[in-house]
């Protein structure tokens, strides 16, 4: 029951089907993550690259590559830890229906990680330039860990019962490193590893910190669930993997047993260095910034290893896929951590923090004819102040008595919304705030707005479906499309300054202003420049990619007939918002030319990935 290693993971998936040897030389410089992203478009199996070019070990991508794929890798132990999560969020479940959750306890037994012998594990120490040195996109830094399981422990509380297991990308080589003596660390808020950080910063000590790369893909799970703080990632790893998480100590790090490789340093105070660019999972670069040093102690291998990555880029890739399992798993337990919030969606499709949906309750006043948001702000507070929710930038939040929408239901979710949004009361904005460190829509890193839409009550209006017909004769407007009920995308000319777009905006505002009798079912208009959409307009991903990606909701929002009433902004006409590109933006991941050239071969004729041609 559960997997030992990454190679029991391996022949599973190939008895099964699930996996496409790649025996053919490969390019770690580019080829293999171009590869991957053509795989994983079509829905393809994982792809283990027998030999890679001027490496000894293999590498293997894609695991996590669809749901399916996640959920068989688990079948042994899914529904068990679906129960665990049913209980701590609801324990009067199991007096209920003691026969159902009788077995979940012996399952928590495998949670309890286990301590073992290091030397029997076959370790044998490497360099970092043994390790394959995968480089992503053309203009990232060097090359990256793409799944690591980042170990630090709590130093008031040692153990590993204390530790945290974070994924937090790691940077091999490249910019200013020390070749095989330095690498990067990169880590953003609200990351478990930061208070570790900074309790041995406060005593002058360096921060021992250990990754882990491979092992069964139980820990690469458990390195990106969101589980409670004081509750160790190790005992989930054990959990769902079915197997206890075995460790041993070495110079004083914390090493897995049974991972392929891991790599042991230290993170002094205040000693950081540039890491990056790296092409990240919003689908743009995140920059050059400084971010922790991690000084190389010791790298290990075990002979057979294999390294497992991943590619990010624009969405939906293969951490969509992680996304949809961690919702499957705990997904019951949103409803007990914030009362009265009976779901939220983080969508991916606009890179996850950007656009944040949430479905609420109304309970404060129901003997009110007059429905308004009440309770939803308090709940959309609450949102913002729980762990990685709280870096969202828009919420889009609503109550619904009928139960007749769900967040994963994009399009239905804003239809709802947008039908009963009341522009002059609905739009609540924080400014100067934090906001994720990878998007760059704001006025630096981790620094921007945030805008809670926060809609309820009776339906308003109708949305309307077609392009008004002033939009259509206004010669500054280059091109203009539905891009669902009731939004509609115009093109105007690129960014220039933030004073220049007053100005524009300013003049289709008072056009709008003129002609609003046309405008009576549209609630937001989105302003784009560069970009095409695709004629369909039931497929929402390229709306909200360009609208919630590349707008800083306190810069980049206006409205027809705005006013400030009491320190509220509103506006009697439709909402705008400017998505155009800005001067200060990242720039947009794009695979070369050349690499998509190189990489024909693999899918030619008699070649190992013909089939996904």
């Amino acid at each position: 029951m559960g997997y030992k290693n990454l190679n029991d993971c391996i022949l599973d998936l190939e008895k099964n089907g699930q996996l496409v040897r790649v025996y053919e030389e490969v390019d770690p410089n580019l080829e293999m993550a171009a590869i991957h992203l053509k795989i994983f478009e079509k829905g393809g199996p994982a792809i283990l690259f027998e030999n890679l070019k001027g490496c000894k070990y293999k590498a293997i991508s894609n695991l996590f590559g669809t749901l399916e794929r996640s959920k068989f890798m688990f079948k042994d132990t899914f529904e068990k830890v679906q129960e665990m999560v049913v209980l701590r969020n609801n324990p009067i479940a199991a007096i209920k229906r003691p026969i159902k959750f009788a077995s979940t306890g012996f399952a928590a037994l495998k949670a309890l990680p286990k301590k073992a012998s290091f030397s029997s594990a076959g370790f044998k120490e490497i360099k970092i330039t043994d390790l394959p040195l995968i480089k992503h996109w053309p203009m990232d830094g060097g090359a990256f860990v793409t799944l690591p399981q980042v170990y630090s422990e709590d130093y008031d509380k040692t153990g590993v019962m204390n530790s945290n297991l974070g994924m937090y990308r790691i940077q091999l080589n490249g910019n200013n490193y020390e070749l095989n003596k330095e690498i990067g660390l990169h880590y953003q808020l609200h990351r478990g590893i930061g208070i570790h950080q900074t309790k041995t910063n406060k005593k002058n000590l360096p921060l021992k910190v250990s990754v882990f790369v491979g092992g069964p893909p139980s820990h690469s799970l458990a390195a990106v669930m969101p589980l409670p703080e004081g509750i160790s990632e190790l005992t989930f790893a054990g959990a769902i993997g079915g197997r206890r998480f075995r460790y041993a100590y070495v110079d004083g790090f914390c090493v897995s047993l049974d991972a392929d490789f891991v790599i042991t340093g230290e993170v002094y105070p205040n000693e950081n260095k540039l890491e990056g660019p790296f092409g990240d999972h919003l689908g743009y670069y995140s920059l050059a910034h400084d971010f922790p040093l991690l000084k190389v102690h010791k790298v290990y291998a075990k002979e057979n290893a294999v390294w497992p990555f991943t590619v990010v880029g624009r969405p939906p890739q293969e951490d969509t896929a992680f996304g949809a399992l961690i919702h499957e798993i705990s997904g019951s337990a949103i409803p007990n951590e914030i009362p009265g919030v009976k779901e939220v969606h983080a969508v991916d499709a606009a890179g996850v923090h950007p656009l944040l949906l949430a479905i609420g309750s109304e309970r404060y006043t129901p003997y009110l004819k007059n429905k308004r948001p009440a309770e939803l702000l308090t709940q959309a507070n609450r949102i913002l102040g729980t762990g990685q929710l709280s870096l969202a930038k828009y919420l889009f939040i609503t109550g619904d008595d009928s139960l007749e929408i769900n967040c994963h239901d994009i399009r239905a979710f804003f239809k709802h919304v947008f039908e009963r949004i009341d522009l002059t009361r609905d739009l609540h904005f924080q400014t100067k705030t934090t906001i994720d460190t990878l998007d760059y829509s704001g006025d630096g890193i981790n620094e921007g707005s945030k805008l809670v839409v926060a809609a309820y009550g009776d339906k308003k209006r109708e949305l309307q479906n077609t392009i008004p017909k002033a939009l259509l004769n206004a010669n500054f407007i280059s091109n203009s499309v539905i891009l669902m009920e009731g939004v509609v995308g115009l093109m105007l000319n690129k960014f220039t300054t933030y004073d220049s777009a007053k100005i524009e905006i300013k003049k289709l505002e008072v056009y709008i202003s003129e002609n609003i009798n046309e405008f009576n079912g549209i609630v937001q208009i989105v302003i784009y420049d560069d970009f095409t959409f695709e004629p369909n307009p039931q497929n929402l991903n390229d709306y909200v990619w360009i609208t919630y990606t590349r707008s800083n909701p306190s810069h980049d929002t206006y409205g027809v007939d705005s006013f400030t009433e009491n320190k509220h902004w509103a506006c009697k006409g439709p909402m705008i918002i400017d998505a155009r590109k800005k001067p200060h933006h990242a720039p947009e991941l794009k695979v070369l030319a050349e690499t998509e050239k190189s990489i024909e071969r693999f899918f030619k004729k008699g070649a190992s990935l013909e089939k996904w041609a």
